[in-house]
């Protein structure tokens, strides 16, 4: 991995973590795995994360994706191409 991909998973990690304040934060990059992909042309990369956030109990899925990627918004489609999200409240943990 090299410090453009360091620096934008501690990038994403500090956002996920201020605006979702997760009790569970797994958070993988992808991006090896699509190389010479469309998206990956333009420098986006292919991300996963796993967030376990009080925030999504009683919220239904759509509604959980939509708070991850607002905790991105300013990184998307920019510096990631895709997001791969497991969001859970801890009473499904």
């Amino acid at each position: 991995m090299n410090q453009i991909q360091d620096t934008r998973l501690a990038r994403m990690r500090a956002a996920f973590e201020a605006k979702l304040a997760p009790t569970e934060l797994v958070l993988d990059d992808d991006s090896a795995a699509h190389a010479g992909h469309a998206g990956a042309a333009s420098g986006g990369g292919h991300y996963n994360v796993r967030i376990v956030s009080l925030q999504f109990e009683g919220l239904k899925l759509v509604t959980r994706h939509r708070l991850v990627y607002d905790s991105v918004h300013d990184m998307m489609h920019k510096e990631i191409h895709a997001l791969a999200i497991t969001a859970l409240a801890p009473s499904e943990v």
